[in-house]
């Protein structure tokens, strides 16, 4: 999901998400590792690499980031809040422009689940980010909301809406599946302001 939950991994515990997504004419791939050192508190560092073929020839870019998500009200049930902060830099190659220019993004994002006793989960992310590159910045809100509900044992409907100022939302519908314990596969598809996009993942905790 696009949407954060306000959870974090046992101290001590680690994982690892790679995902390949589309997105209209763009498609790329992310590899994520992360880690818990302290309780309640959670790193992360992740590479990318996209291609998007709307131009000719296509724009490729390369992007890798840092995240740290710290959620000190932690619940089994009702309410978990906390909040992230993250720093990505993206090198980018407008070949049809013929430039090579990095831009760099902070970006600080408040955290909210709501666990119900069934398992049905709920996740509000409220943040800002601010994007500099080519000597220019541009500061934007973004928000998200999500939904979790199971199905049956291992299998879970996942459903947010998402965005941020200035542009239309992205509503997304997807499946996430509980291969072993830690262990789950998961797809999307969503569509917003006139494209569709879609995502496969796969995500190990141990």
């Amino acid at each position: 999901m696009h949407t954060d939950d306000a959870a974090t991994l046992d101290k001590g515990g680690m994982k690892i998400e790679a995902s390949w997504a589309k997105d209209a004419k763009a498609q790329g791939r992310e590899l994520l590792f992360g880690f818990s050192v302290i309780d309640k508190l959670e790193m992360e560092v992740g590479l990318a690499r996209a291609r998007d073929d709307a131009a000719d020839p296509a724009t490729k870019t390369r992007s890798v980031g840092l995240g740290m998500k710290w959620v000190p009200f932690q619940s089994e049930t009702g309410w978990s809040l906390g909040a992230r902060l993250d720093y990505g830099r993206t090198r980018i190659n407008d070949r049809e422009a013929g430039e090579k220019f990095t831009a760099r993004d902070h970006a600080l994002t408040g955290l909210a689940s709501y666990r119900r006793e069934n398992g049905q989960l709920l996740h509000v992310n409220l943040g800002v980010v601010k994007v500099k590159a080519q000597g220019e910045s541009d500061t934007v809100g973004t928000w998200g909301v999500g939904y979790e509900f199971p199905i049956v044992d291992h299998l879970q409907l996942t459903a947010e809406i998402f965005g941020e100022e200035h542009a239309r939302p992205d509503k997304a519908i997807g499946l996430r599946y509980e291969v072993f314990a830690g262990c789950k596969v998961s797809a999307a598809v969503g569509r917003g302001s006139d494209r569709s996009f879609g995502q496969v993942g796969l995500a190990w905790e141990f």
